[in-house]
């Protein structure tokens, strides 16, 4: 690996999830984070693990390098908020989690949120008047907090970092280095349309079993159904219509 590509040696960078992260929303990061040459910690609410959710099921379970209690904003140089339905939500309604994120916003470190993380922005008070992308569901509820949503794969805004889903990885990875570096911010990045999962290297990523697209990494008309959830551990169910 050459010298150019390791842009991030030196700085340390947290990745805050808990149970029901979408996997590929941290995997793909933390690779292209570590290929730059960062350290990355991951971090999560208790305990020493967390289970992923990786389409429309249990996936990994990852090995934490801390929990909240014990992670000092202060000791790193950004922050890593991967989607998926379940962890946000969660990390959302955790005091200390919020916390964690604020004091990112507060002494101006970029902070990098795929799909549903930016649920935790809101509750960190960290998107009035900032543009962004998301996962679509989330449209309202950042609108509502007072930011612009916009549909593009990715949105530089400043410090903040946003995408949709995990067909955006690639794109949402290169811009997060940049910023990470200190290389680019203050615009969009990308004026790319929404796109279907059908084709692309998210579209890879997540697998070839159509079936599987039935998760909560589909932004689009392309599963009118929504998201799924987990009845059990074993057996996933659809999120109810109405």
């Amino acid at each position: 690996m050459s010298t150019h590509e390791m842009r991030l040696a030196g700085k340390r960078i947290a990745a805050l999830v808990t149970d029901g992260f979408e996997q590929v929303e941290l995997t793909a990061p933390l690779t292209a984070l570590k290929q730059s040459g960062a350290e990355v910690d991951i971090i999560v609410p208790e305990g020493k693990t967390a289970r992923a959710w990786n389409h429309t099921d249990w996936g990994e379970t990852v090995v934490a390098s801390a929990t909240l209690i014990d992670a000092d904003p202060d000791s790193y140089a950004g922050l890593l908020l991967p989607g998926g339905v379940m962890s946000p939500d969660r990390l959302r309604m955790n005091d200390l989690a919020v916390a964690f994120v604020r004091a990112f916003t507060t002494s101006g470190k970029p902070i990098a949120a795929i799909c549903h993380g930016p649920w935790t922005l809101i509750n960190a008070g960290a998107v009035r008047g900032r543009e962004m992308t998301s996962f679509p569901s989330l449209r309202v509820d950042l609108e509502n907090a007072g930011a612009r949503w916009v549909d593009r794969e990715v949105v530089v805004d400043g410090m903040l970092i946003t995408s949709r889903n995990p067909n955006d990885l690639p794109a949402f990875s290169r811009a997060m280095i940049d910023v990470f570096a200190g290389e680019a911010g203050g615009g969009q990045t990308s004026a790319a349309p929404n796109a279907s999962f059908a084709t692309g290297a998210g579209r890879e990523a997540i697998g070839q079993d159509t079936a599987a697209l039935a998760g909560n990494a589909l932004g689009n008309s392309s599963y009118p159904d929504g998201n799924t959830y987990p009845q059990s551990d074993r057996a996933p169910r659809q999120k109810p219509k109405g």
